[in-house]
């Protein structure tokens, strides 16, 4: 396989957009995302977007594809809510492992058709873990601050099981972002070690936070320098940040990692920030624009696109970054 740790020292790497907004362009219905296997399922499973890869297989193929035809050289499996702590919600905590590897798998195969027609640009699979809808080191009771929602154990458990599955299906890398809560992210990395470990292999790690406001702090209170400390005992590809904000706000936060650390830098940023209507209406010129300061202040080695990008956004930025070398690691 092609080394990855080779290709992001030698140009800056594209990572896809969002997957969430290309499902909605589809217009899934309660009995798309149920199919026949699903169709007498005890609770409501519209918006339940991982259970696609099983569902609607072919049309998460095609988002892949897209990407990869706009320049992506990383894809994103649909994983962001694939533990047990997620699909609680759905009940269906027992599909954990099918709906990673599917996931994995299906990429994989989309990933394998570009780089055998294109082996000078090999393409990639990171799978996605997200933060789960708990927080291990906030309470979410104002009236009882001392209560947790979920256990570091609870955590690692579910995030090993995850983790196992990506692999399984063909995952390169594995991108624990979006991450609100730190602690959250420390038991996914844990979990991802003891896989490491148990399987004697060696797996890229991307680690993406999110900066929730204008303060500069996650969710759990860290900035971008205290997320940075707070990571860097782990061996990892990259480190970066992703969501919440538009590209132009997230600026001084790669800055400061930039200064402050010796890694690669990622970031996916959203299409700007939400309107009203919670839409993203910048326009890919208008991100490639912004994110042309990361390029010329030479703070990232991957970038792409979060909540509200498409292939459109990441194909536009594709195209400004082949002017650019990446930042030295």
């Amino acid at each position: 396989m092609n080394n990855i740790y080779d290709i992001i020292k030698e140009r800056i790497l594209i990572l896809d957009g969002a997957m969430g907004t290309m499902i909605q362009r589809h217009k899934f219905t309660e009995e798309d995302f149920r199919a026949d296997r699903f169709k007498d399922w005890a609770s409501p499973l519209q918006g339940n977007n991982d259970l696609l890869s099983i569902t609607q297989p072919e049309a998460i193929k095609e988002i892949h594809k897209v990407y990869f035809e706009a320049g992506a050289d990383i894809v994103e499996t649909n994983t962001f809510s694939g533990t047990t702590i997620a699909m609680a919600d759905y009940g269906m905590e027992e599909l954990v492992y099918e709906l990673n590897y599917e996931s994995a798998k299906i990429a994989k195969e989309v990933a394998d058709a570009f780089t055998a027609k294109e082996p000078h640009k090999p393409r990639f699979v990171a799978g996605s873990i997200g933060p789960t809808n708990r927080t291990a080191s906030m309470s979410p009771d104002v009236n009882d601050p001392g209560y947790r929602a979920v256990t570091f154990d609870e955590l690692r458990i579910a995030y090993k099981q995850q983790a196992e599955a990506l692999l399984d299906g063909g995952a390169d890398v594995l991108l624990v972002e979006t991450i609100f809560d730190t602690l959250n992210a420390k038991a996914a990395l844990f979990a991802i070690e003891e896989v490491k470990d148990e399987r004697n292999i060696d797996v890229p790690i991307m680690i993406s936070g999110t900066i929730t406001d204008a303060s500069g702090r996650t969710l759990s209170g860290q900035t971008a320098e205290a997320f940075l400390i707070s990571m860097s005992h782990i061996p990892m590809l990259s480190i970066g940040f992703n969501c919440a904000l538009g590209a132009d706000q997230l600026t001084p936060h790669l800055e400061v990692l930039a200064q402050k650390g010796k890694f690669a830098i990622s970031a996916h940023p959203n299409a700007g920030l939400p309107n009203a209507f919670g839409e993203y209406d910048e326009t890919p010129e208008e991100m490639a624009t912004q994110i042309k300061e990361y390029l010329d202040k030479n703070l990232v080695n991957i970038i792409g696109g979060c909540c509200g990008t498409t292939p459109e956004h990441i194909k536009a930025i594709a195209e400004l970054a082949k002017g650019y070398k990446p930042r030295g690691v």
